[in-house]
């Protein structure tokens, strides 16, 4: 299934043929600086991740970098070990078939808001829900 997306002003656009991961919320301290708010991603293969325009690389951990437009700031991709780059959901052209299937590092959960019941919620990272493609 091909997807794109892009930034807020349009200089950074990007697509996937996927496979695409299910969305994964992350509430990591990290996550939630970066964004504001807890963030919601998908993933796809890095090789098969196109990007048109100038991304900005933050080193936000000896672990990953996180790109952003240059131009608008906006938030678009987290690249760190293995063969996947997330994908910020909220950057995505809809409709795109994708479900939130989990949350990770709950444990660092802002106060302000709550987790849906139900949801499946992991206090920390969980390889079964960030390597997994539907």
């Amino acid at each position: 299934m091909r997807l794109t997306g892009g930034c807020l002003c349009g200089a950074v656009t990007y697509a996937s043929e996927g496979p695409w991961r299910p969305v994964i919320a992350c509430h990591c301290s990290q996550c939630r600086k970066a964004s504001g708010h807890y963030v919601s991603a998908t993933s796809v293969p890095r090789e098969g991740l196109e990007i048109t325009g100038e991304v900005r690389w933050f080193q936000s951990s000896e672990e990953a970098r996180r790109g952003f437009c240059p131009n608008c700031g906006s938030q678009l991709f987290w690249d760190g070990a293995g063969a996947n780059t997330s994908i910020m959901a909220g950057t995505l052209e809809g409709p795109t078939g994708l479900a939130t299937k989990g949350h990770i590092f709950c444990a660092d959960k802002g106060d302000y808001y709550e987790i849906p019941e139900g949801s499946r919620q992991v206090e920390g990272n969980d390889p079964a829900l960030t390597t997994r493609v539907d």
